[in-house]
């Protein structure tokens, strides 16, 4: 089982997911579920996953990070949207305490892990303190950049989460300006306009600058217009929060819109010039991204939307933040010393393992955490 370093297509997020049901499409009492989420959820962890395996020239796990960043800008910037259109502010007290008892504790508790398996010889790596307080305080995408060095082996995927971490920490401070001071179409306007200026700064970088591929692909200021893509999503047109659009009514419009995103993301991943894949490409899959969204929570009683909200596919989405934080990790752990197995045992060794200590994590760490969250905010 051959694997890749950090550096080729990681995912997630994001996994930075609330608390959210994919059953229904409707808020109903204090839960406000959006459906389908999950089953993307699920779809990006797998891309990722399956990428690590080995296939990583024909699973694109890159494309699973756009996914997870998009997810997290819509789903965050509708839940924001949501309390300013109710309360007429976004407490950040309320919005911080989420965000840390969402991922903070499985984030500290894999870092400990990993430092503490190659403390105990697991792992042959030679760690360094300020490796390691870069991984915790949420630099890791930029630590990777300009070093790399002494990191803990496996949670180089930490990259991602440095990403959100760097959007919430700015984001909701600035969204109630936004809300107040433009309409909704002037707001999709504005982060639209954010998001092709990073697109000319990746241009820039890569056909003047002549950056590398390190520079482009792990930079908050060269990725945060994924996660800005969702967010138009959640402010303009939103299918939790508007009205549909026409082209979405019939099931003629609808698979003829889905075939078109489809072709779309095809063709930004067959093209496969090196300076296009770190420019334009991101821009290209950030885009398709928005009709299949919209698509996936507005029809999501229509084929091929319901396998996203099938109880599995559902349970693996609720999973993947931990599945992303331990997959890499149990892949070396599995490499480094069961090299001596066939390659399927490893194979399937690497998933029992991950899937085992992900619902370890969810179960133990996860759903406790959300039901502090709640009685606090009560």
């Amino acid at each position: 089982m051959t694997h890749q370093t950090v550096y080729v297509p990681d995912s997630i997020n994001n996994a930075m997911s609330a608390t959210l049901s994919s059953q229904t499409a409707r808020p109903t009492g204090h839960e406000f579920q959006i459906p389908s989420l999950d089953g993307l959820r699920a779809v990006a962890i797998a891309l990722v996953i399956v990428s690590h395996a080995g296939l990583g020239e024909l699973v694109p796990g890159g494309f699973g990070v756009t996914v997870f960043f998009f997810l997290s800008g819509y789903l965050i910037c509708t839940l924001l949207r949501r309390e300013w259109e109710s309360h007429d502010h976004i407490s950040l007290r309320n919005f911080y305490l989420r965000r840390v008892l969402r991922i903070f504790p499985p984030m500290y508790l894999v870092l400990a892990l990993g430092i503490a398996l190659t403390l105990m010889g697991v792992f042959s790596d030679q760690l360094t303190w300020f490796a390691i307080i870069a991984q915790a305080l949420h630099v890791t995408n930029y630590y990777y950049i300009y070093s790399g060095v002494g990191m803990v082996p496996g949670l180089g995927v930490y990259w991602s989460l440095a990403i959100e971490e760097h959007f919430y920490l700015v984001f909701p401070m600035l969204l109630p300006i936004l809300l107040r001071t433009h309409s909704p179409k002037r707001q999709a306007i504005l982060l639209s306009c954010i998001c092709l200026l990073i697109l000319v700064w990746r241009i820039i970088l890569v056909y003047v600058l002549h950056a590398d591929h390190l520079r482009t692909y792990f930079s908050t200021d060269t990725r945060l217009d994924a996660i800005l893509w969702g967010c138009v999503l959640a402010l303009f047109c939103n299918p939790m929060l508007d009205r549909r659009l026409n082209v979405a009514t019939t099931a003629k419009g609808v698979y003829a819109v889905l075939f078109g995103a489809i072709g779309l993301l095809v063709v930004s991943l067959l093209i496969r010039d090196d300076q296009y894949r770190e420019t334009f490409r991101y821009t290209l899959q950030s885009m398709a991204l928005f009709p299949v969204f919209y698509l996936a929570v507005a029809e999501y009683k229509r084929f091929p939307f319901t396998l996203l909200n099938l109880a599995f596919v559902r349970y693996i989405g609720k999973v993947s933040y931990p599945l992303y934080l331990v997959h890499y990790l149990i892949l070396l752990l599995v490499e480094r010393h069961f090299s001596d197995h066939s390659h399927l045992s490893m194979i399937i060794l690497w998933l029992v393992m991950t899937l085992g200590l992900s619902m370890i994590i969810h179960h133990l760490v996860e759903r406790p955490m959300t039901r502090f969250r709640r009685k606090l905010e009560t």
